[in-house]
């Protein structure tokens, strides 16, 4: 029930003016908010006794393999080193903590965070989308390319990407780059454009496009297992 309801159906309680409240020295206007402030805060009282809010179950985890996952909607928590991981030769590893490819599909409806890690060399797809982003190196050293330029960016380095941000993470240094990547789900929209400087490290299209299944189709697809390297990784 929003608050606009509790008040509508309480309009009685909001209207009176008859409290025996002592509100000497105040002017009128000072004294009608603090009488009708008082009787909000009784009406939400008495709602707060009439809704039920429904608990939120705990949702079971459950191994495929390559770590936990959850098997259904609810709260969890996991740690990184027994999470589910996927992992491919070319776009490295990440850990998304949901379950897109379980039976059935468990997503984060408003919000998507993962651990991504890149080895030097791998790099994820130069692109702008739609949605607010956030990123923090957690370990390793990387380039961060954003709007044309190149900038080396290490453990507790944060990068905040406003939407349609063009960018792209390339792994650096002589081990692996871990980062926490988060990112609002308020839209599909996103952009791939073409870039001299991503295509330098192999993180560009060649074609602008706006169609990820085109982007990735001919990509190496995810394998639900750990990395090779995985002993090298700060958790582990």
């Amino acid at each position: 029930m929003s608050i606009a309801e509790i008040v509508c159906q309480n309009s009685s309680i909001l209207n009176k003016q008859d409290d025996v409240v002592d509100f000497h020295g105040f002017d009128s206007r000072t004294r009608m908010l603090r009488v009708r402030s008082r009787a909000l805060a009784h009406v939400v009282a008495v709602t707060h006794r009439r809704v039920r809010i429904p608990l939120v179950a705990e949702a079971p985890l459950e191994s495929s393999g390559s770590g936990l996952a959850p098997a259904t909607e609810g709260w969890f928590v996991v740690n990184v080193r027994d999470a589910e991981w996927w992992s491919s030769d070319t776009r490295g590893a990440a850990c998304w903590f949901a379950n897109e490819y379980g039976d059935p599909p468990v997503e984060f409806d408003q919000l998507g965070i993962n651990v991504t890690v890149l080895e030097p060399g791998q790099s994820s797809v130069y692109h702008a989308e739609t949605n607010q982003e956030a990123f923090l190196v957690l370990a390793g050293e990387c380039r961060l390319l954003v709007e044309g330029e190149e900038r080396r960016v290490g453990p507790w380095d944060f990068f905040h990407s406003p939407p349609w941000t063009e960018h792209a993470f390339v792994g650096a240094g002589d081990g692996p780059c871990a980062i926490l990547m988060i990112g609002a789900h308020s839209g599909p929209e996103v952009r791939f454009p073409v870039s001299e400087l991503a295509a330098r490290y192999g993180a560009s299209v060649e074609v602008e496009t706006s169609d990820p299944e085109r982007v990735y189709a001919t990509a190496e697809r995810f394998q639900r297992e750990r990395p090779p390297y995985w002993p090298k990784l700060p958790w582990a």
